[in-house]
C-alpha cells in the first residue's frame, strides 16, 4: 500500500514539472534606452532635464526648436531623441511663470564679470545675502587638460567618500564628507541655472553653468546661497552643506562635458 503511495507521489511530481513553463526572462540594459518625451514640471530648467537624462542641453534644444534662451514652459512635452523640430511648433505656452537661463560665462575667475547683454534688462543678479569670498580660497589649477579656458578648484576641502564609476548617483562624481552648514565652493566661475529639489536623488541641487561644453552639480545641500542667473565666481560659497535626499552630510559633487558625467579628478587639483 505504501508502495502505491509513493508511486503515486511521485506521478504527481512529474506531471508538475511537465505542465510548469520556464520563467520570462527580461534582459535590461544597463543603460537603457529610458523615455522618449518629459513633460517639463515647475521650476525645472533645461539644465536640470538635460542632467536627469544625461544628456547635452544643446541636443535637448536643437531637436525640440527651442530659442536661443532655452525658454520651456510647465506642461510642454520635450523630446529628449530625434531630429530637429520648428521652432513654431516646439512649445506650449500654458499659463505659467517662464525660467530662463541666464547667458554662458566666459570671463576667467580673476577678471571682473560684467552683465551680458543676452540677459534681460530687468533682471537684477544678485545673490540671496552677501556671500564672502574666502579669505584662504581653495587650492586651484589654471588650466585643465579637457578645458584650459576654465581653473577649476574644490567644492568641499572633506574627505573623499566615493568616487566616480562607482554605483548609483554617487558614481556620476564625488561624494565628498563634511558637517552640516559647511560652505558649498563654486568649482569654477559659471551662472547659476538651476536651485531646486526636482530630481530625486539629489535633495537640493545647485547647477552652474562654466561654458558651452561644461556645467557642474552641487546636490543635498541644507540650504543654497545663491539663485537662478547670479554670476558666481570660483570659490564662493554658493551653499551650506547638508542631508537633503541623502542619509548623513556631504556633498555629491559632478562635472558634466556636453551632458556626460566626467571625472571631477580629471579637473580638480591635487590636494
Amino acid at each position: 500500500m505504501r508502495a502505491c503511495w509513493w508511486a503515486l507521489l511521485v506521478c504527481l511530481l512529474l506531471s508538475a514539472c511537465a505542465s510548469r513553463q520556464p520563467p520570462l526572462v527580461v534582459e535590461r540594459s544597463l543603460s537603457g534606452d529610458g523615455p522618449s518625451t518629459h513633460t517639463v514640471s515647475a521650476g525645472e530648467t533645461l539644465y536640470s532635464i538635460a542632467l536627469r537624462y544625461d544628456s547635452d542641453y544643446h541636443e535637448l534644444a536643437r531637436i525640440n526648436g527651442l530659442d536661443a534662451n532655452y525658454t520651456i514652459h510647465p506642461g510642454q512635452r520635450l523630446r529628449l531623441r530625434g531630429t530637429t523640430t520648428p521652432a513654431s511648433s516646439a512649445s506650449v505656452k500654458p499659463a505659467a511663470s517662464v525660467k530662463k537661463p541666464a547667458d554662458k560665462v566666459t570671463n576667467p575667475a580673476n577678471k571682473a564679470v560684467t552683465k551680458s547683454p543676452g540677459i534681460a534688462a530687468d533682471k537684477t543678479l544678485v545673490v540671496k545675502k552677501p556671500v564672502p569670498v574666502p579669505d584662504s580660497s581653495p587650492n586651484v589649477t589654471g588650466q585643465s587638460r579637457a578645458s584650459a579656458s576654465l581653473a577649476w578648484g574644490w567644492p568641499s576641502r572633506g574627505a573623499i567618500l566615493g568616487g566616480f564609476g562607482s554605483n548609483g548617483v554617487t558614481g556620476k562624481g564625488l561624494d565628498i564628507a563634511g558637517r552640516r552648514g559647511d560652505s558649498v565652493l563654486a568649482a569654477a566661475a559659471g551662472t547659476v541655472v538651476y536651485a531646486g529639489t526636482g530630481l530625486v536623488g539629489y535633495g537640493k541641487l545647485l547647477i552652474v553653468r562654466h561654458d558651452d561644453n561644461y556645467i557642474s552639480a552641487y546636490a543635498h545641500n541644507d540650504q543654497f546661497l545663491v539663485k537662478e542667473g547670479d554670476r558666481v565666481k570660483l570659490g564662493q560659497a554658493i551653499a551650506e552643506m547638508g542631508a537633503s535626499g541623502t542619509d548623513r552630510e556631504k556633498l555629491h559633487f559632478e562635472i558634466r562635458e556636453r551632458g556626460k558625467p566626467v571625472d571631477p579628478m580629471r579637473f580638480l587639483p591635487a590636494r
